[in-house]
């Protein structure tokens, strides 16, 4: 694997990791829950970036060039294995990113704890073999 795709794994597991610390925290806390989706925000754009630099690197190129032709063509080649949660979790945070409602961002901090963390830990497996 070239540098460049290490780096970007090595970034993201870190960002996986910084997300896993933040949801160990008072989810009643609003400064937490602020926390939780900027994280999570950073730990999505580093997630499919290394899934973009990945499928490149594997010759497939399937027009990865955005996060939504990015997930699909890793669906397709078995890079990760729920495309509708990947496509959901996009959703999540293109809202995080546009508009601050305090319930959206406690039912994505929701959505971040039951669904999304286990579904960044599938890819980082992924990645480490």
């Amino acid at each position: 694997m070239g540098k460049k795709l290490e780096e970007r794994k090595e970034d993201f597991k870190k960002a996986l990791i910084r997300l896993e610390e933040a949801l160990k925290k008072d989810l009643n806390d609003d400064i937490i829950i602020d926390g939780i989706i900027q994280r999570f925000e950073f730990t999505f754009e580093q997630a499919w970036k290394v899934m973009k630099l990945y499928l490149e690197e594997q010759g497939i190129l399937d027009e990865a060039l955005a996060p939504r032709s990015t997930i699909r063509c890793a669906f397709k080649h078995k890079v990760i294995t729920d495309g509708d949660i990947w496509i959901e979790m996009m959703l999540d945070r293109n809202r995080t990113s546009h508009m601050y409602d305090e319930e959206t961002a406690v039912n994505i901090v929701k959505l971040v704890k039951e669904k999304y963390v286990g579904e960044f830990k599938k890819l980082k497996e992924y990645l480490e073999y």
